[in-house]
């Protein structure tokens, strides 16, 4: 088991995250599903923990109430290898009520912020040339969903 787990707090849709997510990610998973027995809190045979893997990071998600509320505090960073899969994410999370943001942050539709962020933009802002590099991040914040073809384009100053 790993040292370190994010743990999600979901009002009463953990189970229902938890399944969103691993569809979207290979080697991912659900290990188990604890529920509620008479002792409570929450009701007796509802689901109060889920224990998933999202490309082999565990996680732990919980129907804790609405007590707390996800915000951009925090948030799950993906590392995209194509463009391709930046435009399968940022479509399946921001659908049914998910919300694009800014600079390929987005929300879900359980509040959760995610960072889709192409590698490539890494490697651009990483680059010795600082001035190949601001281009590349003033051509960023002017984005929401990152196009790296566009990113590309204002990183060799075209």
């Amino acid at each position: 088991m790993q040292k370190i787990t994010t743990f999600l707090w979901y009002e009463d849709q953990a189970e229902e995250a938890a399944r969103f997510y691993i569809s979207l990610f290979d080697d991912s998973r659900i290990v188990s599903v604890q529920r509620y027995g008479e002792a409570g809190p929450g009701v007796p045979g509802t689901v109060m923990v889920v224990e998933f893997e999202l490309a082999g990071q565990r996680f732990l998600a919980l129907n804790g109430g609405p007590v707390y509320t996800f915000n951009e505090a925090m948030s799950l960073s993906v590392d995209c290898a194509s463009q391709e899969e930046v435009d399968r994410l940022w479509a399946a999370l921001t659908a049914d009520g998910g919300e694009p943001g800014p600079c390929g942050w987005l929300k879900d539709r359980y509040g959760v912020s995610w960072q889709i962020v192409p590698s490539r933009l890494t490697e651009m802002l990483a680059d010795p040339d600082q001035e190949k590099a601001q281009r590349a991040m003033a051509a960023m914040l002017g984005m929401r969903k990152i196009e790296i073809p566009a990113l590309e384009a204002a990183f060799a100053g075209r």
